[in-house]
């Protein structure tokens, strides 16, 4: 069952910091260096000053000097708040995805409860880990999804998103409500629901471990969420593609990929580049490639099921079809050799979330070869997790990504 409380909301003061938009940003892991430099630059309050501080030490001094000086201020009442965002798809049609942020309480994987989707790595744990020590504050949410079939919370938060929003910035309108029957309405929808994690397992992990590092009954034990429904018309999923460094004076590298994709896959060579990332399937294995020596573009589609079958023994149906795991098994562990740890560290492996990107990358040569993935459907994301199995890492990638800065979950 999912424990779902109310905000006892840390938030930013409109009156002390101006334009919202000038403060929030993307989640931490997306944001590069350059970013960075341009959201800091844009505030002095804005929240990478926190998120993706200096130190941990001066976060923590960050954080007391803005609510010392109403930065920042924290609510009396207790609310749940409404986020809908508003955006445009790379096909140029026009979405919205409404979600609303409450606590959740903390709590073991496992059926019923909470699922994560993908696995995870140990340095951005450790990084969430000593923030959240420093700040005590849940400053990122997590973005998780469950299933809404009588529509009850869809309801909920359409009354709430009916009334005068606490503010709207660049497509992202926030609503607060503190009525107590819609958030008892709230709490109903999701009583019996399993929670999906779509996003941001290493803070949910980070705060697990925060949680029992406290100790006791307290703030610590939740955990703020963005709440979506599965149903949601607006929930969209990209791929992220992979790329390959350290084969250009590896030539036994270059032939185990060459001879483990002619043994287990159909390969079609492309007229174009641009159609590397395959179109949604029909339920066989596929991905593009495209290596920086020869820069051909190849569809490879599995030969038959039953390769995918004995290279993943033991695992359930749902995770031998899914693409990210059938070409981790047979190019990144088999071809390759890559063990978990190469995979966790990205030794020879890195992720690009953009199409253009990755392919310039392997004809620019930044990168020696790319597998280009297409997405994953949320129903398949639903079943591995149902299956109690983590997918690959960055076998996902959540659109749009839900903002840092528009509310704080206080831990003490």
């Amino acid at each position: 069952m999912a424990d779902l409380q109310p905000l006892r909301t840390l938030r930013y003061e409109p009156s002390a910091v101006g334009s919202l938009g000038d403060v929030i940003a993307p989640p931490y892991d997306v944001i590069d260096d350059a970013m960075r430099a341009e959201l800091a630059a844009r505030s002095p309050y804005n929240v990478v000053h926190v998120d993706l501080p200096p130190s941990y030490d001066q976060a923590a001094a960050t954080m007391r000097d803005w609510r010392e000086r109403g930065v920042l201020v924290q609510e009396d009442e207790e609310a749940v708040w409404v986020l809908r965002q508003d955006y445009d798809t790379p096909d140029g049609s026009r979405r919205s995805r409404t979600g609303f942020f409450a606590r959740v309480r903390v709590d073991e994987y496992g059926p019923g409860r909470i699922r994560p989707h993908e696995r995870t790595h140990p340095g951005p744990k450790e990084d969430r880990l000593r923030l959240t020590r420093a700040t005590r504050t849940n400053l990122s949410p997590i973005f998780s999804l469950f299933p809404d079939p009588n529509r009850v919370a869809e309801r909920a938060t359409a009354q709430i998103a009916g009334t005068e929003p606490f503010a709207s910035v660049d497509g992202e309108t926030l609503w607060r409500t503190s009525n107590d029957d819609l958030i008892a309405e709230l709490q109903m929808a999701l009583a019996d629901a399993e929670l999906l994690i779509a996003d941001g397992h290493h803070r949910y992990e980070t705060a697990r471990v925060y949680a029992e590092e406290v100790g006791g009954e307290g703030e610590h034990r939740y955990v703020l969420m963005l709440l979506c429904a599965l149903s949601d018309p607006g929930l969209l999923v990209f791929p992220t593609h992979r790329l390959l460094t350290g084969l250009k004076d590896d030539s036994e590298k270059q032939i185990a990929i060459r001879d483990v994709l002619r043994e287990n896959f159909e390969l079609e060579e492309l007229s174009d580049a641009s159609g590397l990332e395959p179109p949604a399937g029909d339920g066989r294995v596929a991905f593009g490639y495209m290596d920086s020596f020869f820069k051909r573009p190849f569809r490879a589609t599995l030969k038959d099921q039953s390769i995918a079958d004995e290279a993943l023994p033991g695992m359930p149906e749902p995770y031998r079809r899914l693409d990210t795991a059938v070409l981790e098994a047979l190019v990144l562990r088999g071809a390759l050799g890559m063990s978990e740890d190469d995979i966790s560290h990205l030794r020879g492996l890195h992720y690009s979330k953009d199409l253009t990107d990755a392919i310039d990358a392997v004809q620019s040569g930044r990168a020696d070869a790319g597998f280009f993935m297409r997405a994953t459907p949320v129903e398949q994301v639903r079943e591995v997790a149902a299956e109690g199995e983590s997918m690959p890492p960055k076998s996902t990638y959540f659109y749009p990504k839900v903002p840092t800065g528009l509310v704080f979950n206080p831990l003490a």
